[in-house]
């Protein structure tokens, strides 16, 4: 178990900053211990100050079942905090907020449930926004909800690593929760007047908008009083991390099925104006088939090529230590387990799969970025971490790598990306190494395909 003494000079410092702003962002990258510091200043908010009596903690599902609890459970000075996991059914739900605890926890697809519930009466004087960036869209319901009892809350902290994942025009809604609109304004509408010029439009409506060259100080100055932004190779001395490509070849069968493959679904794009949603169906399709199977419009899928299979075997032997891996399609998640049985693959959908992991007890852990890529420690585990399927989103990327890549591991992190020559794949393992953003990329790789066979098209 920890002591507080163990805590990073920097921690300490976040520690104050929550104690001494109602309204406060810790913008703190993947392994800076954003929990542990939040947790000691609940604690000297609740037992020292008196300022707090009920905290909730919103948080993805997976973090608010096991990570809070856990972290509570390492560190010596929190341990008598009682942290209640507010999951499962209503029922369920009613019974864990009945609890006699400090710290209530609740995945952010039911803050709308909760809030509902409790109405004007709402029981919490603190709340701790884990993820924050998950609040982005003010349409959302999620925000709509917290918004609405935003001001019955005395103190609200905002936790991510990636505040603006998608440009500084995710930050308004995340920065008013924090202080109901003081920084950057009462309206989204006010905030996008004010800094930025609208970009692609058709008519009276824009698609998308543009930072104007001064803005970015212009946000970081009106915001910095109250959001602390770090970055963890200024903080931590972390092991080497090792990025390989480990290039797939296919048979020159296969790689002549997937490029009549790929030819006929652009054909078939031509027919139709390109738009964001087209371009991403047309690259599950390709990314799907360079990962070794498709699926139909009945939602079966037909198996296409073994050579990722293989690829990842051949890590998996070799690696003489548990490997993560990472998949993107359901018959990639039921074609590995098949492939690889003999190694007892588990797929991570519990704490319990955590906590074995953490302990040596499972040799190939399946996990989706989506749902492993915010707050679980996962680096007791093990150091090898393999993409099975890459991913265009540059956040899922870098939060997932950080589930070993982080705080507490001692061995260098080899992080393997499949790649299937000569299909998508090349694409968005390019993008992730330049660090674009994932959309535009997306749209670009598209463009050239469309592009190469339109002049086809018109070569006699």
């Amino acid at each position: 178990m920890l002591r507080k003494d163990q805590m990073h000079k920097y921690q300490s410092h976040c520690v104050g900053h929550i104690i001494g702003n109602s309204a406060c962002g810790l913008f703190l990258e993947m392994g800076l211990g954003k929990t542990v510091s939040t947790l000691t200043a609940i604690d000297s908010l609740i037992f020292d100050t008196l300022e707090v009596t009920k905290v909730l903690v919103i948080a993805p599902k997976r973090v608010a079942e096991s990570t809070w609890s856990d972290e509570v459970n390492t560190w010596e000075h929190l341990r008598h905090l009682r942290v209640s996991v507010v999951l499962g059914t209503q029922k369920q739900r009613k019974e864990a907020l009945q609890a006699k605890a400090e710290i209530y926890t609740i995945n952010r697809e039911n803050v709308a449930w909760l809030v509902g519930m409790y109405g004007t009466a709402f029981p919490f004087d603190m709340v701790v926004i884990d993820e924050l960036s998950s609040f982005k869209s003010p349409s959302a319901q999620r925000f709509k909800a917290l918004r609405s009892i935003r001001p019955r809350v005395n103190r609200v902290v905002g936790l991510t690593g990636t505040p603006a994942p998608n440009g500084l025009i995710d930050l308004w809604s995340q920065l008013y929760l924090l202080d109901m609109g003081e920084r950057l304004g009462k309206t989204v509408t006010g905030y996008r007047n004010k800094y930025f010029n609208p970009g692609r439009t058709n008519g009276q409506v824009v698609f998308d908008y543009r930072l104007r060259p001064e803005s970015e100080k212009l946000i970081q100055d009106a915001i910095g009083d109250i959001c602390i932004s770090m970055k963890s190779e200024d903080y931590l001395e972390l092991p080497e991390r090792i990025d390989r490509v480990v290039n797939v070849h296919l048979s020159e069968k296969e790689l002549s099925e997937y490029k009549t493959f790929e030819k006929n679904q652009i054909l078939q794009l031509l027919e139709v104006e390109l738009s964001v949603v087209n371009a991403a169906a047309l690259s599950n399709k390709l990314l799907q088939y360079a990962n070794g199977a498709v699926y139909d419009e009945f939602k079966n899928y037909h198996v296409v090529s073994k050579a990722k299979l293989e690829a990842l075997e051949d890590i998996v032997d070799v690696a003489n230590s548990p490997v993560l891996v990472f998949y993107r399609y359901r018959h990639d998640l039921e074609r590995i387990i098949q492939h690889l049985k003999r190694y007892n693959p588990r797929t991570l959908t519990s704490a319990r799969d955590i906590q074995d992991w953490n302990a040596g007890k499972i040799s190939v852990l399946l996990a989706h970025p989506a749902s492993a890529g915010h707050g679980l420690n996962l680096q007791s585990g093990g150091n090898n971490i393999v993409w099975f399927g890459e991913t265009w989103s540059l956040e899922l990327y870098q939060q997932a790598n950080a589930r070993l890549y982080r705080q507490g591991q001692s061995k260098p992190v080899i992080v393997h990306h499949l790649i299937t020559v000569g299909t998508l794949d090349e694409d968005v393992v390019k993008s992730l190494a330049n660090k674009e953003d994932g959309q535009e990329a997306l749209m670009q790789a598209i463009k050239a395909r469309i592009g190469k066979y339109e002049l086809k098209k018109l070569t006699p």
